[in-house]
């Protein structure tokens, strides 16, 4: 089976985060056994970001971009970026796809004609899926929702606007199959447009044994990690206040932070103000595997984060026998706690209750140790990248075998 990826969101050159999920879930349908190449949408227009370093750092940020190679191999996959331009995000993401197509048409059809795909496999609705369908390819189209989708695009204003609802509903209604990284996020995407859905869970390696040294770290420095984005909806300031009350009880208590983002001062502030700097350590982004190796050495995974539609941060943590703390009533939470033993919830923004939580694995060496061992157990049995792969094959086969969707 010959299938073609097509991505917003995939590792480059100045970012080998962005988007990595994809790309694991690429590898991962290949190891099962199908043949995979993968079409990036790579939008030739500097970040916003880039506007607060002036007119040099636009020029820097769109000098990047520029000189991102167009052929690229990522773990052995063949990978293309198509370049394309757009109108600025706010207002006008929906119409991204429409912008895409015309050049990711082009390479869609030059690709077929070495590489003769049987399905093109479009993460998210918005802009991916929206282009696809508009170039009007005799060939299955799958949609992978990962969150953005449902809970922002098509969302009510402000967050979303009427045409990102269209957008979404005109890119998971051509799909033959919808998959999305939760139970959750499936039944919204059901409501947005989508057919047919099928819950595909992304994965994360099982290293061979956990850290052996990390019990007795936990002993004398316990610390506490995320892995995330610094933005408000990831809540690192719920952390930083449990740091602060826990201060008397655990007075070697540390947090170490694995991310960049815009909320970076205000928490550097926040820390400050709480009286806690010299206990909190901003590593910044790391490659994926130096923040895998960063958390995997600390006791205690924590982000109370909301809007989490599923959480692969979490999952890598446990899978390295460190015990989570997620947010309730999130899709993504909910569904890992429900598959089995290591990871909590706490209600959102209750600073008492998560100061509560970690307090409990602290001062109980038997019950940290219980609830490391049974992470990685619930891991192993659920979120592996190879059961990942072989779902994502199995959902190909039963694609290719559905009938088309009515125009």
């Amino acid at each position: 089976m010959k299938v073609a990826v097509v991505a917003e969101f995939y590792p480059r050159q100045g970012d080998p985060v962005l988007g990595v999920w994809a790309h694991r879930q690429a590898l991962a349908a290949r190891d099962a056994g199908a043949e995979v190449r993968v079409l990036v949408l790579h939008r030739l227009i500097p970040p916003r970001a880039s506007l607060s370093a002036g007119a040099l750092g636009v020029c820097s940020a769109l000098a990047e971009l520029v000189r991102e190679p167009r052929k690229q191999t990522h773990d052995g996959l063949q990978v293309s970026y198509i370049p394309y331009v757009s109108p600025p995000r706010s207002g006008s993401y929906a119409s991204w796809g429409a912008w895409a197509a015309p050049a990711l048409g082009l390479a869609l059809r030059r690709l077929r004609r070495s590489f003769e795909f049987d399905l093109i496999h479009a993460h998210n609705a918005v802009p991916a899926a929206d282009a696809v369908r508009r170039i009007r390819l005799d060939v299955p189209l799958i949609v992978s929702v990962h969150g953005g989708d449902v809970l922002y695009t098509a969302a009510p204003p402000p967050t979303g606007t009427p045409a990102g609802l269209t957008a979404v509903a005109r890119g998971l209604g051509a799909a033959r199959l919808v998959l999305a990284n939760s139970q959750g996020i499936a039944e919204l995407a059901q409501t947005h447009g989508a057919g047919e859905t099928r819950v595909v869970h992304l994965g994360t390696d099982l290293p061979a044994t956990p850290d052996p040294s990390r019990r007795a770290r936990a002993a004398t420095q316990p610390t506490l990690v995320t892995v995330a984005h610094l933005v408000a909806r990831k809540r690192h300031a719920d952390v930083l206040r449990a740091v602060a009350v826990l201060g008397a009880r655990h007075p070697t208590l540390r947090y170490a932070i694995v991310g960049e983002g815009p909320e970076r001062v205000a928490l550097e502030g926040l820390a400050a103000r709480l009286g806690i700097s010299e206990r909190v350590e901003f590593h910044g982004q790391l490659a994926p595997a130096e923040a895998l190796e960063q958390a995997r050495r600390c006791t205690l995974f924590v982000m109370p984060s909301t809007e989490e539609a599923f959480g692969v941060a979490y999952i890598e943590a446990m899978a390295g026998g460190l015990p989570a703390i997620g947010c309730r009533g999130e899709p993504g939470p909910e569904e890992i706690a429900a598959a089995g033993d290591g990871f909590m919830l706490v209600p959102p923004g209750d600073i008492e209750r998560l100061s509560q939580r970690i307090d409990e694995l602290l001062s109980d060496t038997h019950r940290l140790r219980e609830a490391s061992q049974r992470a990685r157990a619930t891991v192993a049995a659920h979120f592996t990248w190879e059961r990942c792969g072989s779902e994502t094959l199995a959902a190909y086969k039963h694609a290719l075998r559905m009938r088309a969707p009515q125009s």
